[in-house]
């Protein structure tokens, strides 16, 4: 059961996107264009306006000026016709219902919704059906939500810190779930804190620093903003400072004999590195990964 996944040109589209808090601009002229079919991540540091541009897509938060279009639709209608379904970190489960009622309510509020039993097993949470949401544990509240969510059938869902409170199995059990949904050629756009998560999950990135989109692109053109590569080395009796000297090195880390360098000029700095320890094997040179492209986008002073 399921609907065709949209064939219309745009999943979501928001120009200007403007949202003031006091003297605090939450977010500050946000753009996205993103077609359907795309795993979008959106990253940046706390603050940075991920949960309100999120909100906004989603029609929870008003913007003060900017305009947001979901398929075509503004947020309030695309959400009426089930076509945008959302996981929030702080969705609230009706504490005197089961978990299977829950989503059966949800599912009443739909034209044409998956039936409860597809919900829940697309989530996961099958074996949940009659637990009270009282007794589930934030892992299992959050794959609930993600039932939740799903019963509609949407074309575009919306994921705000997904895995928060799950274990490693449980987040690795959502996901499975997620490239499940995935594959039907719908689009997701999830904010995230677990970087590892958006490199191994998502087509595109979008990084916000204090409200402002720093980056938008795909993984591998976002890692290119670091200007930076990575090194690792075996080397005996080395000492961090001795590592840290060496020519264009921005960061190092020693664990044992083991070496792991970020190099704004890796050529250089490898040839300082062999010149001052002929005894070091085992070299690798590889790029960097989204952890460090957050750290030079998101830094005071750094964003490009």
């Amino acid at each position: 059961m399921g609907t065709t996944p949209s064939t219309e040109p745009t999943a979501l589209r928001a120009v200007g996107l403007r949202k003031r808090y006091g003297d605090v601009h939450a977010v500050n002229g946000v753009d996205l264009s993103i077609a359907p079919g795309e795993v979008v991540t959106i990253l940046g540091p706390n603050g940075a306006g991920k949960s309100t541009t999120v909100n906004m897509i989603l029609g929870l938060t008003r913007p003060d000026s900017g305009e947001v279009a979901v398929f075509g639709r503004s947020p309030a209608q695309a959400v009426k016709e089930g076509r945008i379904g959302a996981v929030l970190q702080e969705g609230a489960l009706l504490e005197d219902a089961t978990v299977g009622e829950i989503v059966g309510m949800v599912a009443s509020l739909h034209r044409k919704p998956l039936t409860v039993e597809e919900a829940l097993r697309r989530a996961g949470v099958e074996d949940l059906r009659r637990r009270r949401s009282t007794k589930l544990s934030g892992g299992q509240k959050q794959r609930v939500r993600f039932a939740v969510a799903m019963v509609s059938d949407p074309d575009l869902l919306l994921l705000d810190e997904p895995t928060a409170g799950m274990d490693v199995t449980t987040r690795r059990e959502f996901w499975k779930s997620m490239r499940s949904f995935t594959a039907l050629g719908r689009t997701v756009i999830f904010a995230t804190h677990h970087l590892e998560e958006a490199e191994e999950h998502a087509d595109k990135v979008v990084f916000l620093k204090k409200g402002v989109v720093v980056a938008d692109g795909s993984i591998d053109q976002v890692r290119t903003l670091a200007a930076s590569r990575t090194l690792r080395a075996v080397i005996p009796g080395v000492v961090r400072e001795t590592v840290l000297a060496l020519p264009s090195v921005d960061r190092a880390e020693v664990f044992g004999e083991k070496v792991e360098v970020v190099s704004s000029n890796s050529d250089e700095t490898l040839r300082a590195l062999l010149a001052a320890f002929p005894e070091a094997h085992g070299i690798e040179v590889a790029g960097v990964g989204l952890d460090e492209v957050f750290f030079a986008l998101t830094a005071d002073g750094s964003a490009k």
